[in-house]
């Protein structure tokens, strides 16, 4: 199997990651002799001045399997070799070893060849590296120390002796993600924080595309140079043209390219030529224009990732950072919005434009935005890894149509939304269920998760500006408690009908009323009042004008009175404001309801914001090793330390009777039907069994009513019927759903969702939120059910949903919960290809 990757290195630049080949024999030799002494020895401990033939050929011929090795190249040039030799014929152990060139020492190459090689290690049965390193060669030895491995020391015979075993570890993946956030977030700054800016495409006519971006670039005052190429003007709006980027003699970071499909590739090899760090492919007719296009996206950003270069696009609306001393709008919009602090990503290329005219016209302030296109390498991943720990930037709105890579948008958004909010617009529906009868959540279960991430989830374009504008001016609040107030019982009538139906308590008091014909003062001090109010957490103004001719002179001052409490920024204040115009900070909406509603997004993510976050707790009796999803289910859910209560299949009576006998009286007897299995309402479960005649009358009434296929199975004691299920989302992966069984709760969907792996806190709110959870509390007098015993089942569950890329679908139905545990009576699977699981092992850049 070919392994390769394209991966980051810390200064956010592109290589390729790949098994070494034969063929790399000149190539290893030239590596070799661009080494300095001191690299040598330190590999080789000795001088080591050429490589005899005999270990050419050894180095460049490996089984792949005891004997691997990686090469990291730029273009046709190996910067750096990493290898692992297993120590002896089964062996769980190997030796360790990589060398990096001298000029790319430094870069975090040695971490990323370790990743790589552990994980090929892993997957040939090896378990623990062993490295032996002079004592001087301090790089090489914090590469060792630094990765969160369990490392053994030993010195002896002037050799540090290394040990450590490479099964992944809490603290590894924490180092793993902190680089992966450090070289992503390094990749974006060099886009949108260009020295200067080279610009393919644009005609010396001034019309096109091309023509338009330079001109907003230059009119924009980019406040580096800006590097025309044509083939044949010398000059291209007002600015001198070149033939290549490199006859400029400058140094340049970005490249827009807006020419001809055809005359991409010439393009992104000039760029290439001149240093660039990053593309933005402007062009279109690329994946979205059928399978020859997507072919020459892939050769695209095979070529920019192999030349270091990043790409947004291709089929783009370009970049933009307001930040002064940038300056920089290579898009096609003419005019950006004023600067402000907020991130925008889009991934639609043809919104983009509309999008920033009409945050300009919203009064809302970016920071910087990115048009991702076609979404070929950079997504929104990336710009939430950079607008993390961006000074400038404190909301970020995304546009998304698709995730391609959920699971790890699900984790950086979790993330960030820690501190920063992010708000997104994106699809709420999902495909069919990949595992027949077993349901995914639905449109209200989505949005949920999204909240459950941390993540603000709206429906349009309208909702993302109404709660990016609130967010951007406003403090979060407190509560969900809202102080109304305005001079209309209609609308404030409206916004009280409004908050109820956003999960907002009216606070006491409230709504307060003030006369159509109260002045600016009346008003100012209403305003005054319910901003100290310690009953209320949020207000809602809402104002319509007096009557004819009434306060007409004082305009100026409603709007300044309202202004002045919703600046104080004590608490968060909406308006819908319908005399004048207000303050631009000041968040005013056209409808009482648009006001309200973004109100309600806001505090139920400030309400995720104050709730500390969950854990993903050790879980004992877990065998990983002995989980496989080909075999019995019963088998793989005991791996994970969860007993299915033991059953046998019948096809007639006497069948029935043996199986009986086998698992001991009393029985129970269900049909066999997937749809009919535990239905006692049908009449197809037959309980408490006693012995061999019970066996045979109930055979006989359910063969007749449900066809001759029986289960036989042990009885156990009676609980409440409960239900967990597990599918594949296309926005967070796999996903665990919990809620009571029965009829009426599948009919409505009375199931709770959260994204895998489970932490404690997810656990136990799946427990309490279905509709019907007060029947596991003690409900109507009845004993509580064991809750912990629950919890835990739940997150074995998460845990297997998690490892399990090839696992698509997983009923637990019925699970009987007592107050003693549970009892799991039934399970089914549906096993299918791996699901694309992306965020998982070593570090590399999705493939476009």
């Amino acid at each position: 199997m070919d392994i390769s990757a394209d991966v980051l290195l810390s200064d956010g630049t592109a290589v390729h990651l790949r098994q070494i080949r034969p063929t790399d024999a000149p190539a290893i030799v030239e590596f070799h002799s661009r080494m300095s002494d001191r690299t040598r020895y330190l590999r080789y401990f000795s001088p080591y001045p050429r490589i005899p033939e005999r270990d050419l050929e050894r180095f460049v011929n490996v089984d792949h399997h005891d004997r691997e090795a990686f090469v990291i190249v730029a273009g046709p040039r190996i910067m750096a070799v990493g290898r692992y030799e297993r120590l002896g014929p089964d062996s769980p152990e190997a030796e360790v070893a990589f060398v990096v060139e001298d000029a790319h020492q430094g870069r975090g190459i040695g971490s990323v060849l370790l990743e790589h090689l552990a994980e090929a290690a892993r997957a040939n049965g090896l378990t623990r590296f062993v490295a032996e390193v002079l004592p001087e060669n301090a790089g090489m030895l914090r590469v060792f120390s630094d990765f969160g491995y369990q490392v053994q020391r030993k010195y002896a015979d002037g050799v540090v002796h290394l040990s450590f075993p490479i099964a992944p570890t809490e603290k590894s993946r924490e180092v793993q993600e902190s680089r992966e956030k450090l070289t992503e977030a390094r990749s974006i700054a060099r886009l949108l924080s260009p020295r200067g800016v080279a610009v393919y495409g644009a005609s010396a006519s001034g019309q096109g595309i091309g023509a338009a971006m330079l001109g907003h670039l230059r009119d924009g005052g980019f406040a580096g140079p800006i590097v025309p190429v044509h083939r044949s003007a010398e000059r291209v709006a007002g600015l001198r043209a070149y033939r290549s980027a490199t006859e400029a003699g400058v140094d340049v970071d970005l490249a827009l390219i807006a020419v001809p499909p055809e005359g991409v590739d010439a393009a992104v090899a000039d760029a290439a030529a001149c240093g660039v760090g990053g593309l933005v492919v402007v062009s279109a007719g690329f994946a979205e224009t059928g399978p020859e296009g997507a072919s020459a996206q892939r050769a695209l950003i095979e070529g920019a990732h192999a030349a270091g270069m990043r790409v947004v696009g291709p089929n783009s609306m370009g970049v933009a950072n307001t930040d002064p001393a940038v300056r920089l709008n290579a898009t096609l919009a003419p005019r950006l919005p004023a600067a402000g602090r907020v991130g925008f990503f889009s991934q639609s290329g043809a919104l983009g434009v509309a999008l920033l005219a009409e945050a300009d016209r919203r009064g809302l302030g970016l920071s910087s935005f990115v048009s991702a296109g076609n979404r070929a390498d950079v997504s929104g991943n990336d710009l939430l890894q950079y607008w993390q720990d961006d000074p400038g930037t404190d909301v970020v709105m995304l546009y998304l149509e698709t995730f391609g890579n959920p699971r790890k948008f699900a984790r950086l958004a979790r993330r960030m939304s820690r501190v920063k909010p992010v708000v997104a617009v994106s699809s709420a529906t999902r495909p069919p269920g990949l595992a027949g009868d077993l349901p995914g959540p639905d449109v209200h279960a989505v949005t949920a998760l999204f909240a459950r991430s941390g993540v603000i989830r709206v429906d349009t374009v309208q909702e993302m500006f109404d709660v990016g504008l609130l967010l951007a001016h406003q403090p979060l609040p407190t509560g969900r408690r809202v102080a109304v107030v305005g001079n209309s019982s209609a609308l404030s009538e409206l916004a009280v009908a409004a908050c109820r139906a956003n999960g907002l308590t009216v606070a006491e008091g409230y709504p307060l009323d003030i006369s159509p014909q109260a002045g600016a003062h009346d008003f100012a001090d209403a305003l005054a009042d319910a901003a100290v109010d310690d009953r209320a957490d949020a207000l809602v103004v809402v104002f319509a004008p007096p009557l004819p001719g009434q306060l007409a002179d004082e305009d100026a001052d409603f709007a300044a009175a309202l202004g002045s409490v919703a600046l104080a920024g004590e608490k968060p204040t909406v308006a819908t404001f319908l005399l004048g115009s207000l303050p631009p900070r000041v968040p005013a909406y056209p409808s009482v309801e648009e006001a309200v509603r973004a109100l309600g997004r806001v505090a139920t993510y400030s309400e995720w914001l104050r709730r500390p976050p969950g854990r993903l707790p050790v879980l004992d009796d877990v065998d990983v090793a002995a989980a496989h999803v080909d075999g019995p289910p019963s088998e793989l859910l005991a791996a994970y330390g969860i007993d299915v209560v033991p059953s046998t299949l019948a096809a007639g009576v006497d069948e029935a009777i043996a199986a009986a006998s086998a698992l001991g009286y009393p029985v129970a007897l269900k049909a066999a039907g997937g749809a009919l299995r535990h239905r006692i309402d049908l009449g197809a479960v037959r309980l408490a069994l006693a012995d061999e005649d019970d066996v045979r009358t109930a055979y006989g009434e359910l063969s007749a009513a449900f066809g001759p296929d029986v289960l036989v199975q042990t009885m156990v004691p009676a609980g409440v019927a409960c239900r967990i299920e597990v599918m594949e989302d296309p926005a967070f992966g796999p996903v665990v759903g919990f809620g009571l069984g029965g009829v009426a709760s599948e009919l409505l969907g009375d199931l709770a969702w959260r994204a895998a792996p489970l932490t404690d806190r997810a656990a136990e709110a799946l427990v309490v939120e279905p509709r019907a959870a007060p029947l596991l509390h003690g409900y109507r007098g009845s004993a509580p059910v064991d809750r912990e015993a629950l919890i835990d089942l739940l997150l074995r569950v998460g845990r297997l949903a998690d490892d399990h890329p090839r696992l698509r679908g997983l009923s637990l139905n019925p699970v009987l919960a007592r107050p003693d545990g549970f009892s799991v009576l039934h399970v089914a699977t549906e096993i299918g290809d791996p699901a694309l699981r992306p965020d998982t092992g070593p570090r590399r850049l999705r493939s476009p």
